[in-house]
């Protein structure tokens, strides 16, 4: 329970420690915090936030990659149980379809539906029947198929089926139907349907309302931080790159699976080792342009239909700097192949800015370009054997939590909804050990 210098002088004692300063470890903070235990967390990097960091390139506010709080989900009632106040707004979704590379009105609303070029009359009718069945339909009762199985079986207008993937990719920044479960898409669709928050100042104000709830409740963090390796004995010794090391009873650890499998000792002989097996990280190319002014103010949202590419206009439900520079986003979603051409992604989503935007590059006050974002560490697929986490079976007092250790839930919600489930794991672990010594 003592952290310990190289020299073995004794620092202060702890309950738990947590690896890894992001959402999900702040969010375990709070709630251990809350609950009277003594909590440290380590962040390898200089600030916190993981990728829901956000940068400020000449007053413009970029988060690192695509970011949406979708209403509903575990994060939004995550962040409304802590009493963590998020401003901005839910944008519209009225804008365009792409297609062969033109523009076409996005079947988004029954007027829009009517009018666009994109559907013969027979698929508009088909859409629109689909997309009630979507906001109508229990989810957990798909039984388990491919989300091509699915759509092969519910539609038969090819475009439609078109659009519906399209709208699927959107939902959940993966593009690999021959693998996603059509029941865990079909539900992050309807979430999507709720309508989704963009948030002022960028997710830094999230990361930094969680870092002030986490402190004021005596949570102690410490940035710049690396951890060595976990040596998991009757108590959890972390060892440090700087040569520091603590040992605690709790050990979260909220990295991916491959990660933590490099810093637990004897993980191949864990449950962690089938969680990296299994694991699907999802990746995606980004591209974020802050314009002093729009060259066409009226194109503000647009999704690829024939491409893996989605263009918003995050200023115009969010406040993203401080001068009215207006901030884009266009993220070419590259589901879970690791293997990337940067080149080729960056020059297909200029073409789109090309397209929606024409004259930008006049008007560019900053640019930040993501070759390669994880968007999440795992993704769920018809392959998938069971959920991993909180615990870690084989390891008493070691739990897992982070967008890789979801339940069922995708992105930002499975890294709240882990990191929730995994801090009333230990507390309960916690009040029954102490139970136990009391009544001994």
């Amino acid at each position: 329970m003592f952290v310990k210098s190289e020299s073995g002088d004794s620092m202060k004692k702890y309950d738990v420690a947590i690896v890894g300063g992001g959402i999900a470890g702040l969010t375990a903070a709070v709630y251990l915090a809350k609950a009277g235990l003594s909590v440290v967390v380590f962040e390898k990097g200089k600030e916190l936030g993981g990728r829901a960091q956000t940068v400020n390139k000449n007053g413009a506010l970029f988060n690192l990659g695509g970011h949406a709080l979708y209403r509903g989900g575990a994060a939004e009632k995550i962040l409304q149980e802590l009493e963590i106040n998020v401003s901005g707004k839910v944008p519209d979704t009225k804008g365009y379809a792409i297609w062969n590379n033109e523009l076409l009105e996005l079947p988004d609303s029954l007027g829009s539906m009517l009018k666009t070029k994109l559907l013969s009359w027979s698929g508009k009718i088909e859409l629109g029947k689909l997309m009630l069945k979507l906001r109508k339909i229990d989810a957990s009762s798909i039984k388990p198929m491919t989300l091509r199985t699915w759509a092969e079986k519910e539609i038969k207008d090819p475009m439609v089926r078109h659009v519906f993937y399209a709208l699927c990719r959107t939902s959940t920044y993966c593009i690999d139907p021959d693998q996603q479960v059509a029941s865990a898409v079909i539900k992050q669709v309807q979430l999507g349907m709720n309508g989704v928050l963009y948030i002022d100042g960028g997710w830094q104000t999230i990361v930094d309302k969680l870092r002030m709830k986490a402190e004021t409740a005596g949570v102690d963090i410490h940035t710049n931080k690396t951890a060595a390796s976990i040596d998991c004995k009757e108590m959890h010794h972390i060892h440090f790159t700087d040569g520091e090391k603590i040992e605690v009873p709790y050990v979260m650890v909220t990295a991916g699976p491959e990660q933590t499998c490099k810093l637990v000792k004897g993980a191949e002989q864990t449950l962690l080792q089938d969680w990296k097996q299994q694991a699907q990280p999802v990746y995606a190319a980004c591209l974020d342009v802050a314009l002093n002014k729009l060259p066409n103010p009226n194109h503000n949202f647009a999704i690829a239909v024939d491409q893996h590419i989605l263009f918003s206009n995050h200023s115009r439900a969010s406040k993203l700097s401080n001068d009215g520079s207006v901030v884009l986003q266009l993220i070419k979603y590259l589901g879970t192949e690791k293997e990337s051409n940067a080149k080729l992604h960056k020059q297909e989503l200029e073409e789109i800015m090309d397209l929606m935007q024409p004259g930008w590059r006049e008007k560019v006050i900053a640019q930040q370009f993501l070759p390669q974002m994880t968007v999440v560490q795992d993704t769920i697929t018809v392959e998938d054997k069971h959920y991993f986490g909180p615990s870690i079976p084989e390891v008493p007092g070691l739990y897992i939590a982070g967008d890789g250790s979801g339940h069922g839930e995708m992105l930002v919600d499975a890294a709240f909804a882990s990191s929730k489930r995994a801090a009333q794991a230990i507390i309960q672990e916690f009040e029954s050990e102490e139970w136990y010594q009391r009544e001994a």
